[in-house]
């Protein structure tokens, strides 16, 4: 049995399904109910309270983590003690590239390496499902807008992801390892447009924020920190947030998959 947290997430759902797929046993949790395929286990649970997954670990070997909630200690206790063995971390690069920033995700990786099991961290870059934010302004202006038009990073797609998990939670060889998740090309916001753009057959027009104005936005639903972590990634990343990771490849044996796949596998959301 494998445990999927986030498992209705964009991550999590693919997660399931190729587990699923390839004949595993899976208990997906999440906070709230979604469809999933037949034969998964379903309980609403949630992290921010570790005593509600205790019945999610009995009998399981393998469990997926997010960061989320403030107790990755006592997940993890009660993990272990539901038989669990191995867990698999999902992360964020900005761990290791501006750790004063990124403390949280910090500490669910300390946690999981003094956890006791075998432990593997997949440290992903910037997700090309955060475009979906652009989902409304382009269904109903052909526009999207974001900050420093020009700048690109190698975002990864959540399938990518999800595939190294699932090899990585089934496989061997992977123990004590921390893998960065990236694409294959960096690729700016005014790229990501047009790639959008070309997966709709119909131009989106690009409109650029000032920092300030982005600023502002985030903070609605961010805390002041990570927005300034966000925005310092977004506008001035460092040589190694730029970077190609080979990690997506040496796991799957294949390159990872460009924005443009993302773009037309999940056109339909921008119609």
């Amino acid at each position: 049995m494998i445990v999927v947290t986030g498992a209705t997430g964009n991550v999590g759902q693919e997660l399931v399904r190729i587990l699923i797929e390839a004949g595993e046993q899976v208990t997906a949790v999440s906070r709230r109910p979604a469809p999933l395929p037949d034969g998964v286990r379903h309980l609403p649970a949630d992290l921010a309270e570790p005593r509600s997954l205790r019945t999610a670990f009995d009998g399981a070997e393998a469990l997926f983590l997010l960061v989320a909630g403030e107790d990755p200690q006592g997940i993890l206790d009660l993990a272990r003690a539901g038989g669990v063995r191995r867990v698999v971390l999902l992360s964020s690069q900005g761990v290791g590239t501006r750790p004063e920033v990124y403390r949280h995700p910090a500490a669910f990786e300390e946690a999981v390496r003094r956890s006791g099991l075998e432990w593997t961290i997949l440290r992903s870059g910037g997700l090309n499902s955060n475009a979906f934010a652009w989902a409304e302004t382009i269904r109903t202006q052909r526009t999207a807008i974001a900050p420093f038009g020009d700048v690109g990073l190698p975002t990864v797609d959540p399938a990518d992801v999800a595939e190294v998990a699932a090899a990585v939670l089934r496989g061997s060889g992977h123990a004590g390892s921390t893998y960065d998740l990236t694409g294959p090309a960096a690729v700016t916001p005014r790229e990501r447009a047009e790639a959008i753009g070309g997966a709709l057959g119909t131009p989106v027009r690009f409109i650029e924020q000032t920092r300030a104005q982005a600023r502002a936005q985030m903070l609605a639903f961010m805390p002041e920190p990570v927005v300034e972590g966000t925005l310092a990634i977004l506008g001035r990343p460092l040589p190694a947030e730029q970077q190609v990771s080979p990690a997506v490849e040496r796991v799957l044996g294949r390159a990872p998959r460009t924005f443009a796949d993302w773009a037309a596998r999940t056109a339909p959301a921008f119609r």
